[in-house]
């Protein structure tokens, strides 16, 4: 069995996170390296690597994600918009070995963005 990822410890609450939402299929916490005034990383609780590893079957999952993203920027007072990001590999920038959407904002954003 493969090591649990730090986000998969922290959606079991074995590490403490600032938790803003959590439901049967994601956790979604604060950024502990904010990137925004508002930072937070939506999860989900299935260990999935990457977006190169998503299944059919995670669809529903993966719309869960942006649903939640959506609903958390509104309960964050994010009315002047904000941005979603998926990093996906080493040039991507993605750091865990767990899929995570980034909910950005609270700050003009610029582009492009890398």
């Amino acid at each position: 069995m493969a090591e649990k990822t730090l986000f998969q410890r922290i959606a079991d609450g074995e590490i403490p996170a600032d938790i803003v939402h959590e439901d049967e299929l994601c956790i979604a916490f604060r950024d502990i390296n904010p990137h925004a005034p508002t930072h937070i990383l939506v999860v989900p609780r299935k260990p999935i690597p990457s977006l190169d590893d998503l299944e059919d079957a995670d669809r529903d999952v993966v719309g869960h994600l942006f649903l939640c993203a959506r609903d958390i920027a509104k309960s964050e007072g994010l009315s002047e918009g904000y941005r979603t990001v998926f990093n996906c590999g080493k040039h991507g920038q993605q750091t865990v070995n767990h899929l995570h959407l980034h909910l950005l904002g609270g700050r003009q954003m610029q582009w492009p963005p890398g």
